[in-house]
Formats: C-alpha cells, structure tokens, sequence
C-alpha cells in the first residue's frame, strides 16, 4: 500500500491524539459507570434476549447483547436519512452530510457499527448477516420510516443487506444509496476473477495485528482519500480524524471486518432491492476498484441510477463533500 511519511515533529501530535482518544474513551466510560451505581434513578437495561433501549437514551440493545450507539438529529416527523459507515470508522464519517442535511429540514441518524467507535466491544457477530440485524434493531427503536439509507464503503454492504432482509420487505425504506461500496464481492475467486486477491486482505490482517495504530495511519495518508496522489491536497485533519475513529474501536472487530466486507457474496441482497437506488464512485478508488463495485452493483440493481466521478478517491464525500452532498440532495427530493 503506497503512502506519504509524516514529518518528523508528528510525534507530539500522535501524543496529543492519544491523550484524546483518552479522554473520549473515559467520557464514554463515565456515562456508563453512572449507568450502574447504586444512587443512579435509570429504568434498567434490557436483558441480553431483548432488544431495546439501554438505560441511555442513545443506545439501542441487540438480540445478543450488543449496545449500539447511534445519533439522531432533526425533526422527528422529518423524512430520515440513515447513514451507514465505512470500515474501521463510526458515525463521525457522516459529520458533513448530517450537519448538511439537518439544516435542510431532514431528521438524520446514523450508528456505529458493533466494535466500532462508541458501540460495544463485543467478542461476536462481526460479520454482514449482524450488521445488518443490528441497523434493524436501530431503525425499529426509532420507528423509522419512508428513510433512505445511505452506505460507504463496508456501509454499502450493510446498507444492501439489510434493505433486501428487512427494510423493503417492512416497507421502511423509500430510496437506497451505495457510495463505493463492496458489494457484490470484493475476493478474486473462480466466479469473481476479476476481485482483489486474498493475498492483499491477508496483508491488510498482518498489518492491524502487528502494529494497528500505525496501518490506520497509513490507510488515510495513502490511498483511501488519494493522498498519496501527486499534486494531492493533504489535509492533516481528515488524517487525524480517520485515526482517531479507527483507535476508538475494537481491534477484533476491524480484523474480523476485513472477512466480512471482503468475503461476503451480495449478489443476491442485490438482486432482491426495487427500491430506487443512487451508485456513486469514483474512478479513482484505490481500495474498491469502482468496475468490480459500483458497475456491477448498477447492473444487479432493478432501479439504479450510476454516478461515476472522475478523479475521485474512495473518501470522496469528504474530500469532495460539496459535490457529494449537492448529489444525494437531488436525488432524495427526485
């Protein structure tokens, strides 16, 4: 993987991120540990077997236990739109959509994946087949209806499966938006022989296990927003900022997503959606290439409309947000 070294004063800036990506972990933890005292008033929690809210009006409890962050903002009686995360992020990815959209009059939500940013660090379920249930667990709570999802990356595959599972057939999802997304399949295999090879995901695996602090640097200072690109505008921030949601998260669950988002076939998740779906790319994506992904995805879908950029990197609604935003705008109100 092709990427820019950082000068050499940024070790006082990765100090400084550690400290932070301290202090949210104990601003995480204390809400918690309130959660639980004897001298807390909260209803309690949900039994692992339930699915509901947790004492905290921002998490939603799964089947198998897992506590679910999720942000929701705007009028409730709003159309939603639903954002679904890329891998190893959270819901901050979605920070200049939701502020764009909120102040269009939109309700906006959007989660962090289980083990990812501030949602549990459970041991299991890191697989499509969860994230899905998990996204319906979060649109259920919240009475989502007549949403759009909106999916990037890894998101694009949840997104894919859990509108063909459950969102079109509960009839809570209006229109569906993959934006370089995995689906159908990333792996090279003997009926995808033009996917990635396992070799590269392996080299992804080897990386986060042997030093995970420093692949998640590498991956946004390289090719994930073109960095590495001559005559590239680096922006230190989104560097940062990618890090600092990846070290938030769990280390199984980002080594346990690579499989997932890697190996899970949604040739058929994408042949069972009607809904009106909007495929975006750009034809610079160093990490889906946007033929095996976004053209595919076109041709499976029953009602897709394709949108390939040139230029463009696989970050690109935040490398190039006002295009992107301006995009999504005119097809929701299409």
């Amino acid at each position: 993987m092709s990427t820019d070294h950082f000068p050499s004063d940024v070790d006082e800036q990765r100090r400084a991120l550690l400290l932070g990506a301290a202090v949210v972990a104990i601003s995480v933890a204390l809400p918690r540990i309130a959660m639980s005292s004897p001298t807390s008033h909260a209803t309690p929690s949900s039994t692992p077997d339930q699915v509901g809210s947790s004492p905290m009006s921002s998490f939603v409890r799964t089947k198998d236990g897992a506590e679910i962050f999720y942000k929701d903002w705007g009028p409730k009686n709003a159309q939603p739109i639903v954002f679904h995360h890329g891998w190893p992020l959270s819901s901050d990815d979605w920070d200049t959509q939701m502020l764009f959209f909120v102040a269009q009059g939109y309700r906006v939500v959007a989660h962090d994946r289980r083990g990812h940013g501030r949602s549990s660090q459970i041991a299991t379920g890191h697989d499509m087949d969860h994230y899905a249930s998990d996204a319906s667990d979060v649109a259920e709570h919240l009475d989502l209806k007549n949403a759009i999802h909106i999916g990037h990356s890894t998101g694009g595959g949840e997104v894919a499966r859990y509108v063909a599972k459950y969102g079109e057939p509960q009839g809570r999802v209006a229109k569906m938006v993959l934006i370089a997304a995995v689906p159908p399949l990333m792996l090279k295999t003997a009926n995808n022989p033009d996917g990635t090879p396992l070799a590269v995901f392996d080299s992804f695996r080897a990386a986060l296990a042997a030093n995970r602090a420093q692949f998640f640097l590498d991956v946004p200072t390289g090719p994930f927003y073109g960095f590495n690109r001559p005559g590239a505008k680096v922006s230190q921030g989104i560097i940062e900022n990618w890090w600092r949601q990846g070290m938030m998260g769990s280390a199984l669950a980002h080594y346990e997503g690579i499989k997932a988002f890697s190996e899970t076939d949604q040739t058929e998740d994408l042949k069972a959606i009607t809904v009106p779906t909007l495929v975006m790319q750009g034809d610079d994506d160093q990490v889906v290439p946007y033929k095996d992904a976004s053209v595919l995805q076109a041709k499976l879908l029953k009602n897709a409309k394709l949108k390939i950029y040139p230029g463009f990197p696989h970050g690109l609604m935040t490398t190039h947000a006002d295009v992107i935003n301006a995009d999504l705008l005119a097809f929701i109100k299409g």
